[in-house]
This record gives C-alpha cells, sequence and structure tokens, in this order.
C-alpha cells in the first residue's frame, strides 16, 4: 500500500502539547511517521500543521513561516513561566490608560532583541531550558532577533488587554506579553493564545481534532490530507519533459540551459500532479533539495 503523504492542518485541542498531538495522531492514523511544522505550547489552541509520510521532509520549509495569533494578556501579575500556567512571582496595581497601552504595542513593532523564557524547549548544553528551570537552577536563555510586523489592541478592559500579533518564526508570545508588562511598570503574563495563521494557513483551513478522530474511525480521514505543494505556494510548479524528470528522480543536479526559468525556487511535478522535487537555483545549475520517489 502507498505511505500517504501530505498535510494536516489542524485546530490544537488546549492543553496538549505538539507532541501530544503528534503521538496521538500516530495511533489514529497508525501511521508513524508524522512530525508538526511549530510548536504550541499547551495553553494554546489553533493552527498546528501535522506532516504526514515523506511531507515530514518539508518540516524545515514550514518552520520558518510567519505565524499571526490572537492573545490575551494579563497585565499586573508576573509569573515564573511567562504565561497563566506558572508561579506567581509578583502582583501589582494597573494604571494604565489605553493609550499609554497602544504606545507601548507600538514600540514593539519592527525588529526587536527578544530574551525567551526562562521555561523554554530550547536546547542549552544538551538539555531543554525547562528541565533547567523546573529543577531550581538558575536560566539564562541568549536573547535572540525576532521580527514583530504587527500588534493590534482588539480589546481593553484592565487589567486584560486582547491583542492580535503578526510575527517571525521563533517569537515567543509568552516573551512579548512579559515584556509589554515590564515596559509598562506593572508586569504581565500570558493568559491565553490562539494561532490564527502559520504561513499560508488559517483557522478557515483547520479542522477540529473530533472531526479527523470521527473520519478515522470512519476510514475517511485521508480526505483531510492535504498535499504537500500547499506548503510551498511560493515556490514555482514545473513539470519538464520524461528525460529531465529521470535525472531529477534520481537527484541529479540539472544545467540552467536545459530547464530555463526566471525564479529561483522550483517545485517539479510529474505529469500526474504529484510532487517529485524541489529544486534551487545555485549558479548556472538546479540543484535538488528534496526529491520524493514514488513508493515501489
Amino acid at each position: 500500500m502507498k505511505t500517504p503523504a501530505g498535510l494536516l492542518v489542524l485546530d490544537k485541542p488546549k492543553g496538549w502539547t505538539s507532541h501530544d498531538v503528534v503521538e496521538r495522531a500516530r495511533r489514529l492514523t497508525r501511521i508513524r511517521r508524522i512530525g508538526h511544522a511549530g510548536t504550541l505550547d499547551p495553553l494554546a489552541t489553533g493552527v498546528l500543521v501535522l506532516l504526514v509520510g515523506p511531507a515530514t521532509r518539508l518540516a524545515e520549509f514550514l518552520l520558518g513561516h510567519d505565524k499571526r495569533y490572537r492573545a490575551v494578556i494579563r497585565l499586573g501579575i508576573r509569573t515564573d513561566t511567562d504565561d497563566a500556567e506558572g508561579r506567581i512571582l509578583s502582583e501589582r496595581p494597573v494604571e494604565v490608560s489605553r493609550e499609554a497601552l497602544e504606545g507601548t504595542l507600538r514600540a514593539f513593532v519592527g525588529e526587536i532583541l527578544q530574551t525567551p523564557p526562562a521555561f523554554a524547549a530550547i536546547q542549552q548544553g544538551g538539555e531543554r531550558l525547562y528541565e533547567k528551570a523546573r529543577r531550581g537552577e538558575p536560566v539564562a536563555p541568549p536573547p535572540r532577533r525576532v521580527r514583530v510586523a504587527e500588534i493590534r489592541l482588539i480589546e481593553w478592559d484592565p487589567p486584560w488587554a486582547t491583542v492580535e500579533v503578526a510575527c517571525s518564526a521563533g517569537t515567543y508570545i509568552r516573551a512579548l506579553a512579559r515584556d509589554i508588562g515590564e515596559q509598562l511598570g506593572c508586569g504581565a503574563h500570558l493568559a491565553d493564545l490562539r494561532r490564527l495563521a502559520s504561513g499560508p494557513f488559517t483557522l478557515a483551513d483547520a479542522i477540529a481534532w473530533e472531526s479527523l478522530e470521527a473520519a478515522a474511525q470512519a476510514g475517511t480521514w485521508l480526505r483531510y490530507l492535504r498535499p504537500m505543494e500547499d506548503a510551498l505556494p511560493d515556490w514555482e510548479p514545473i513539470t519538464p519533459e520524461p528525460t529531465i524528470l529521470n535525472r531529477l528522480r534520481h537527484g541529479q543536479a540539472i544545467p540552467a540551459e536545459e530547464l530555463p526559468h526566471p525564479g529561483l525556487r522550483l517545485r517539479v511535478h510529474r505529469p500526474d500532479g504529484t510532487l517529485l522535487a524541489l529544486l534551487e537555483r545555485r549558479g548556472e545549475r538546479w540543484q535538488p533539495v528534496r526529491v520524493f520517489p514514488e513508493d515501489p
């Protein structure tokens, strides 16, 4: 039987880690080769892209996608995890006007230097930061540059602020909430988070876990599997002539004069429409960066 290959775009339930979703999807579909493209904390819900079968080889291309979130920030309370699941470190009165809040939000738009939360999954010295933090060891994650394209105040009901954030991959919304609170002088933490979009995928594309579960029980879950190329809308699709297809199937680079194209990244399809390879222009050659052979 041919191994299914494609994407499952889910609306992650609250309380599950991304790894929980992957493990449950493996049991549900009876497919072991499943991964995810971008971690969501247990507190968060929303768009989580699962990669099924050979599509797991697309992970590096999806991890860099921009994201969009709706976040609820609770001003006045700092926690050790920077979210509602942590231990309270301090509590202060909140005397913040809407104008002051909106001005502070604007200060975080653009490229910023952000220090990740102490309780983060970042590897340091061969160990996750949260493992050290849970043991009470001091944790000093190095700051990283991230890009915030937009922060929009949706609702202000002191001490609760609901904001919509568009940002680069690697941005911690928990850390953003923490830093907004520090800037305002009262502290803050992330109370709720919903991912609205990940790259080209939005909540409109996402299916509820219950829908996937019901389809799996009925033997119809494959109808939710999206083709791999949906993850690569910026790669130009081509179907070259058979001799070039055969060379690409064996991972051979193609001289540019044999495959003239003005772009820099191509996705190559077989005549039946299935994805065969991803090519990048490197000098005067098209180099395969991924090849997806057909199952024997």
